[in-house]
Parts: C-alpha cells; structure tokens; sequence
C-alpha cells in the first residue's frame, strides 16, 4: 500500500492530525478500497457509521469495573472498540467520496450530523450508567444514598450533559470544522472545500419541492440553521469574504498572494481544530470510563475544550480583522 496512495485521500497535508496520518487514515483507507470493491456508496458507509458508533452506547452504559468487574471492563472495552470503528468508517466514507468522485451534498450533511448521532446515545448512556452506579461518588460527597438524592443528582447530571452535549460539543465541532473549511477554500479554491453558506443552502432549500423531497427538505433545513450558526459566531470572516467579493468580484479571482497570506496565518490553527474534533475527545472520554469517572468528562468538554474553542475564535477573528485593515 503506497503512502502517496493514502495521501491522495487527505483533504489536505495541512489539515490532517498527526493520530489520523498514522492511525486512522490507513485503517480507513483499506476499508475505502473494500468498500470501492463492492460498488458501495460512501453515503451507505456514513449510514454505517452511525449505526455503529450510536451501538457503542448500549456498551457504555454498563462499562463499569468498579460495580460490574471484569463483565463491566469488557463491556468498556467492546464500546471503545465499536465507536474507534465507526471512526475508522468517518474516515473512509470521506477518503471513499475522494477516489471515487461520489461527493454529494447529502454526504457533506451526513458526515457532519455523524458526530451527533454517535455522542447523543453515548451521552444517554452515561446518566444511565451514574443512575445505576453512583454509591462511590455518593460516599465521597458524603450523600445518602437513597431514591431522592438518586434522583435529584441525575437530574443535576442530566442538565450538564445537555449543555456540554447542544451547547459545547456541537458548537465547538461546527465552528473546529467550519475554520478547516476556510483554510482549504484558500489553499485549495472552491472546488477543494466544503466552504457552504446559508444563503446558498437556504436558496437549494426553497427550491426544492416537498412533493417527493419531505426528508431531504428535512436534512437541507437542518444543515441552513448549521451554516447559519457558523456565520454568527465568526463576524470578522464574513466581513472578509464580503470585502474580498467587492474588490475581486468572483472568489477565484482572489489572489495567490492574498491566499497564501491568508494559509500562513491559519495554519497554527488547524492543530486546535483538530484538537476539537473527535480523537483527544474520544481519549479522553475512552480514559474517564475506564477510570469509572465518565461523568468527569462533561466538565472536560464545558470547560477545557469550551476555553480551547474561544481561544481559537479569538486568533481566527482576530487573523481576519488584521486583513481587513488591508482593505
């Protein structure tokens, strides 16, 4: 298997993770070249890789050594198994779409809804598993441990999960993928990105039929109010492409020089954006569960990654108020 084989797969050398060069792109790539034997879509592989990762929950919700023994640490250990698979298979759908030329629009709504599908279950599970497995942390607060206060701390972690689940994952993965989608449409141009806009997707929206197209139209109103929250958050790349699109009319009329300004000042970037995607997630959430301290990972994700992802906000914008001031 040549390596330059596998790079033809990449979006790009500079938005590549060093864990997905040596791990997941290669495991990936040989399920692409199965997948492309059987004539399989990479629509389907995204669709597996959601059953998949989703199925890890299940798995999960038992994991625990400290009240299950080795039953509970084999659990753990099969649920890692299934959701690093569903990984490999969200690699291969997007490395399968490039040998292929199969890249649709539905397939850039699918693989960017696949992270959702996977945590929202596991994320169930895992207040599930504190219900049934919670006398520890009980004993260390010093809490009865009766059906009230069971009830009310599930609660209590119940309300966490949905902040760090809807308003910390999900933004800090949309805004993580939205930055690499800039860097490649300067790198690479239009064609080499998936640099959407609401008001595209919003037109694609209103024109299409809902005779025929109900869950399409589904899929297409979900990913305008994704565009849409991306837009928001980043106020100074709008004003940059607003500005861009006045001097030079068409984005491929931007310069080279502007473009590769542009990449020099992203580039540091991109380790951030690849932080706050899936794999130091997916460690540090593999790492807690074993250490039967799953609900520890939601204030890692509140906390940690929500102070990385504003941090990353801020040099972004503040890269683009600095091009600005050339216009």
């Amino acid at each position: 298997m040549a390596s330059n084989d596998i790079k033809s797969t990449y979006k790009s050398n500079d938005t590549e993770e060093w864990l997905d060069r040596v791990w997941t792109r290669p495991i990936g790539y040989r399920w692409a070249l199965l997948f492309q034997k059987l004539n399989i879509h990479p629509n389907t592989v995204t669709v597996l890789s959601m059953i998949i990762g989703a199925s890890s929950a299940l798995f999960f919700a038992h994991g625990s050594y400290r009240y299950e023994g080795i039953t509970g640490l084999l659990l753990n250990i099969v649920a890692i198994l299934l959701l690093a698979w569903a990984n490999f298979y969200d690699s291969a759908d997007g490395q399968l779409a490039r040998m292929t030329g199969k890249k649709t629009r539905l397939g850039r709504i699918l693989d960017g809804a696949a992270s959702e599908v996977w945590f929202i279950p596991i994320y169930l599970s895992l207040v599930y598993r504190f219900y049934v497995h919670h006398s520890w942390e009980f004993q260390c607060l010093g809490i009865e441990d009766n059906m009230l206060n069971t009830a009310i701390a599930t609660l209590v972690l119940f309300v966490l999960v949905l902040y760090s689940g809807f308003g910390s994952h999900s933004q800090q993965c949309g805004i993580a993928d939205y930055y690499r989608q800039i860097h490649l449409f300067f790198l690479k141009g239009e064609a080499g990105s998936e640099l959407d806009n609401s008001a595209q997707q919003q037109h694609i929206y209103d024109t299409t039929p809902w005779q025929g197209n109900r869950l399409w139209k589904m899929f297409l109103k979900t990913y305008v109010g994704y565009t849409r929250r991306q837009e928001a958050q980043t106020p100074e790349f709008q004003k940059l492409m607003q500005n861009l699109r006045q001097r030079y009319g068409a984005t491929e009329n931007i310069p080279q020089e502007f473009r590769d300004q542009f990449r020099s000042l992203s580039l540091p970037l991109m380790k951030w954006t690849n932080i706050l995607t899936f794999n130091t997630r997916a460690i540090v959430l593999y790492l807690l569960c074993l250490a039967d301290l799953p609900w520890l990972y939601f204030f890692f994700e509140i906390f940690v990654m929500g102070a990385l992802c504003r941090y990353m906000r801020n040099k972004h914008e503040s890269i683009c108020r600095r091009l600005n001031g050339q216009f």
